[in-house]
């Protein structure tokens, strides 16, 4: 008999953190969604750390498709995940990343009266005992408070909790794997989906909990990157003409910087507005140094 296409294919990019990838994949076999409605593929993006270690314990409690890639970038990553996927919408989160436990309920609830859309999820800090951690999540969040205000009308997903049609993901070729970090390959993605007039919905009952222990020294180089990023999306945008503002308004500057101080946190308020500043410090310091390695690269 031929087995039914599942409905949904989570496909997770992972690279030398067995810790985190288990605690993923429990975090999957917990979910209160029938097992034969979804599959995991777990691609390895080149660590010499082997998936087997960590796969074999959930083999019999979910469908993981193990797979292998060398050394590439997750873009790469999530790419060669879709290519194997079965599911008729595919699931994209990181191996850092654990769902809530109806986190396919509600992404299948939302697919019911809005099938060709993609939908990007609420991501929440997993460790609010750290402060690096906290900043960098609070960044993100003002980052969907001001592209996502209309829910219907949503602009940028991280790529640690999104969804979408195959089929879609498909014809637009899937993520740009010129992008070898964990910066901007997202955001182009969302430019492009949009450019291309496809609709969008941010879904913030779509929960995921991301674990990014960072020090003072990740945080910095986390933001460095994402400016690194930056400048690629830009560099894409501008030769794909998506229509994306290179710069943003100065109020989008001054609403980032005091942001902090409108949530609740048992961190110092001060204290988050000052790694806020710092991230942007790190962000330009990064797009330069990538500007300057790119004219460098043409010379």
């Amino acid at each position: 008999m031929e087995q039914k296409q599942p409905l949904f294919s989570i496909i997770v990019p992972t690279y030398a953190r067995p810790e985190r990838l288990a605690n993923c994949l429990e975090s999957f076999a917990q979910l209160d969604y029938p097992r034969n409605h979804f599959e995991v593929i777990v691609v390895n993006d080149g660590s010499e750390i082997p998936l087997e270690t960590v796969v074999a314990p959930l083999q019999n409690r979910l469908n993981i498709i193990p797979l292998t890639q060398p050394h590439a970038g997750p873009a790469t990553a999530r790419n060669t995940g879709a290519m194997a996927a079965k599911g008729k919408f595919l699931v994209f989160t990181d191996d850092d990343c654990t769902a809530a436990p109806d986190w396919l309920q509600t992404l299948e609830a939302r697919f019911a009266t809005a099938p060709t859309c993609l939908i990007g999820g609420q991501t929440l800090n997993a460790l609010p005992d750290n402060l690096y951690s906290t900043a960098s999540q609070l960044l993100i969040d003002y980052l969907y408070s001001y592209y996502n205000a209309n829910p219907e009308q949503a602009r940028f997903f991280t790529s640690n909790n999104f969804a979408l049609p195959a089929d879609s993901f498909h014809a637009l070729n899937g993520f740009d794997t010129t992008f070898p970090l964990a910066a901007g390959e997202d955001r182009e993605f969302c430019a492009r989906w949009l450019h291309c007039g496809y609709p969008t919905l941010y879904a913030p009952e779509v929960k995921v909990y991301h674990a990014h222990d960072l020090t003072l020294s990740k945080f910095w180089r986390q933001q460095f990157n994402y400016g690194r990023g930056a400048f690629c999306f830009h560099q894409r945008s501008s030769q794909q003409d998506m229509g994306e503002k290179s710069r943003q308004p100065l109020s989008f500057y001054r609403n980032l910087l005091t942001y902090p101080f409108s949530q609740t946190s048992q961190h110092s308020l001060p204290f988050l507005a000052a790694l806020f500043f710092l991230s942007q410090v790190a962000i330009a310091t990064g797009l330069f140094w990538e500007k300057r390695f790119y004219q460098a690269a043409k010379t």
